[in-house]
């Protein structure tokens, strides 16, 4: 029996969970300061304590994915955009809903939909870039 070479040393695979925990910390300390609300709220919110959250917001704790699903929901975020970098990690929770909505629309009102959206985002950027 053959064993592959482990893909981190242990200081590699160490420093890339910090790189997660703070990641995560970043993201949980800017959603919270965003909805203006003390740590000792949210904690109290999700069934911990402030200081844990300061724990997590620091990264030196990673909550269970439970708890990192409450808080997600307490702050009105995606779990995705606490926990990594994805495609709709900036979304929040309603514009993510609107989006799945339209979705689940027949194709043809969805093309129409998707047009008027573009027709709002090019006159947006074609006004911000004769204003400066």
């Amino acid at each position: 029996m053959t064993y592959k070479q482990p893909i981190f040393t242990k200081d590699q695979f160490l420093t890339q969970i910090n790189d997660s925990f703070m990641a995560f910390g970043d993201r949980l300390s800017y959603a919270r300061k965003q909805k203006k609300m003390r740590q000792a709220d949210l904690g109290k919110m999700v069934g911990t304590s402030g200081d844990i959250i300061g724990k997590y917001e620091r990264g030196e704790n990673m909550p269970s994915i439970e708890v990192a699903s409450k808080i997600a929901d307490a702050l009105g975020v995606t779990l995705d955009y606490l926990v990594k970098d994805g495609e709709y990690e900036q979304l929040d929770t309603v514009s993510l809903s609107r989006l799945k909505e339209i979705e689940r629309l027949p194709a043809e009102l969805k093309e129409k939909i998707y047009f008027f959206i573009d027709v709002a985002v090019r006159d947006f950027k074609a006004r911000k870039a004769y204003a400066g």
